[in-house]
């Protein structure tokens, strides 16, 4: 991965970091706790507390996901970075810039 293709991906992942915050901020006022009483026309109390563990399960990976990014953020200008963590073949740049926070080749995610 030369320098130009580090500098765009840098850019696209902190891009996609300023959404996930946006996001993350979206699903915690999401998953606050529900009261007894709530129920908002035909929606109930019930509907609603499932709603929040969707929520709760879209908040979990959308963590998982910045965590991974900002990973990725701090490790772009290692020598290693780019590498397969499993096999150490060069990821191609496709993937990394599909999925910035993924240590592994696509071969390797599968087998996983």
């Amino acid at each position: 991965m030369d320098e130009k293709q580090k500098q765009d991906l840098k850019v696209k992942i902190q891009e996609q970091i300023k959404i996930l915050k946006k996001d993350i901020a979206s699903l915690e006022e999401a998953t606050r706790p529900i009261s007894p009483d709530n129920a908002i026309g035909r929606i109930s109390r019930m509907e609603a507390i499932s709603a929040k563990s969707v929520n709760e399960k879209a908040l979990a990976n959308a963590k998982a996901r910045m965590n991974g990014l900002l990973r990725a953020l701090d490790n772009i200008g290692d020598p290693d970075f780019g590498y397969c963590a499993i096999c150490d073949e060069e990821i191609p740049i496709g993937r990394i810039m599909l999925v910035p926070e993924s240590d592994v080749c696509v071969k390797c995610a599968q087998k996983a």
